[in-house]
């Protein structure tokens, strides 16, 4: 199964009360297709770096236990998606955790690739996390 998953971390101040959200859609012949699942998750405080790997984290358990094969995590964290594809170094110890996290989810893969889309094209897991927000306020 070809999935591509949306994830959006945020914290309402850095750090602060954060939540993580990931939304999970089909691809069939490199079109997507209907969302299959949606993940979120209060985190406490945290900063919005921590929150946004967090996303990828349970996005990527989440189509794991789905049974994905192929894998495209769309984020607007351009940190991360530089981070994940080898352009920037990981200094901070709390992300490097996570880092690391991630990269031990996607062996579990045939292919993951990690791709920076702006604000406007991740709206579904950017309005997830402020529900989850406005939930735990």
């Amino acid at each position: 199964m070809h999935v591509r998953i949306y994830t959006d971390g945020g914290s309402r101040g850095n750090p602060g009360p954060a939540a993580s959200a990931a939304v999970i859609k089909t691809v069939h012949a490199g079109k997507e297709g209907e969302t299959i699942a949606e993940v979120s998750k209060f985190l406490g405080r945290e900063t919005n770096n921590q929150a946004e790997y967090t996303a990828i984290i349970i996005g990527l358990q989440k189509a794991h236990r789905l049974g994905a094969k192929q894998v495209e995590v769309y984020m607007d964290s351009e940190l991360a998606t530089r981070q994940l594809n080898g352009q920037y170094k990981v200094k901070d110890a709390g992300i490097a955790k996570r880092f690391l996290e991630v990269k031990n989810l996607i062996q579990a893969f045939n292919r993951v690739t990690f791709t920076h889309v702006r604000r406007e094209r991740n709206k579904e897991a950017d309005a997830l996390v402020n529900k989850v927000l406005d939930a735990n306020a």
